[in-house]
C-alpha cells in the first residue's frame, strides 16, 4: 500500500487493499499524468516533433450521462512522417449495451465489447503507447471530454498532455472553407479515405491530414509548437487547447 501511495497518491493506495491489479494500473496512469505536467514542449521543433494521433469511438456524445468509450485507435507521427507500422488499437468494454445505430456505425458488437479490456486496462495500454508525446486529434472537444472523464473515474486525474486539433488548425490555415469535417478535409487535401468510424483507420487518416497541414504550417514560417499555439490563439480569438 505504501509503495502505491508513493507512486500515485491516496487513491491507488486505497485501491490496492481491494484489487492489486487495478491499483497498479491506476498508479501507472497517475504517474504518467504527473510526469507530463512537469514537461514543457513549447520549444520543440514541429519538423521533428513526436506525436500520437488518436481517435475514440463511443456509445454516444456525453460521458457525463452514461456514454462510454468502446474503442481507441492511435498512430505515431514524427514531424510529417506517419509511422503506419507503429499503431495502437483496443476495443473497450463499456459495461453497458451499445446502441444499435452505434453497432451499425462502428461494427463493434456487444459480444465483441463484452470480451474487450476494461476501461482502466485500455487506458493504461494507450498511455503506455503515448508516453510523453503530443496528442493530435480531429475535433478535440468530444475526445477530450471522454478521456478526461475516463481518467478521472479510473484514476482521479485529468489529462495533462498537450493536444493539437486538426479542425482548429484547418480553420487557421483555410479560413474561407465552409466545412471542416474530417471527410471534407480529407477530400480537400487529396487523402484517400479508409474505413470511417473505425478508431484506428480514423486515426491514420487524421495523421495523414496532420502531415499535410504540417507542410503548410512550415511554409508560414511556424517552426515550433509554441509558435503554432501562438498562431492559433491569434486567429479570431481561438484559444489553443491543452
Amino acid at each position: 500500500m505504501w509503495e502505491y501511495y508513493k507512486m500515485g497518491g491516496l487513491s491507488p493506495a486505497i485501491t490496492s487493499l481491494y484489487n492489486g491489479k487495478s491499483a497498479q494500473q491506476m498508479a501507472f496512469i497517475r504517474s504518467m499524468m504527473k510526469e507530463q505536467r512537469q514537461r514543457s514542449l513549447f520549444d520543440i521543433s514541429l519538423s521533428g516533433m513526436e506525436a500520437v494521433v488518436f481517435d475514440l469511438e463511443t456509445t454516444g456524445f456525453s460521458p457525463y450521462h452514461g456514454d462510454e468509450i468502446i474503442s481507441i485507435g492511435a498512430v505515431s507521427v514524427i514531424g510529417s512522417l506517419v509511422k503506419e507500422d507503429e499503431t495502437f488499437y483496443s476495443e473497450v468494454n463499456p459495461e453497458r449495451m451499445i446502441p444499435d445505430h452505434i453497432v451499425e456505425l462502428t461494427g463493434i458488437t456487444n459480444e465483441q465489447a463484452a470480451g474487450a479490456p476494461s476501461l482502466m486496462e485500455a487506458l493504461r495500454y494507450f498511455l503506455h503507447f503515448v508516453q510523453q508525446k503530443v496528442l493530435v486529434v480531429h475535433g478535440s472537444g468530444h475526445d477530450k471530454r471522454f478521456l478526461n472523464s475516463a481518467l478521472w473515474r479510473t484514476s482521479k486525474v485529468n489529462m495533462t498532455h498537450r493536444v493539437l486539433d486538426t479542425m482548429m488548425i484547418a480553420k487557421w490555415l483555410r479560413p474561407a472553407s465552409k466545412c471542416y469535417g474530417l471527410d471534407e478535409l480529407l477530400d480537400a487535401y487529396g487523402i484517400e479515405p479508409m474505413q470511417r468510424h473505425h478508431a484506428l483507420y480514423d486515426a491514420v487518416m487524421t495523421a495523414k491530414l496532420w502531415s499535410a497541414m504540417n507542410e503548410e504550417i512550415s511554409e508560414r514560417g511556424v517552426a515550433t509548437l509554441g509558435d503554432l499555439y501562438v498562431g492559433l490563439s491569434h486567429h479570431e480569438g481561438m484559444s489553443p487547447t491543452r
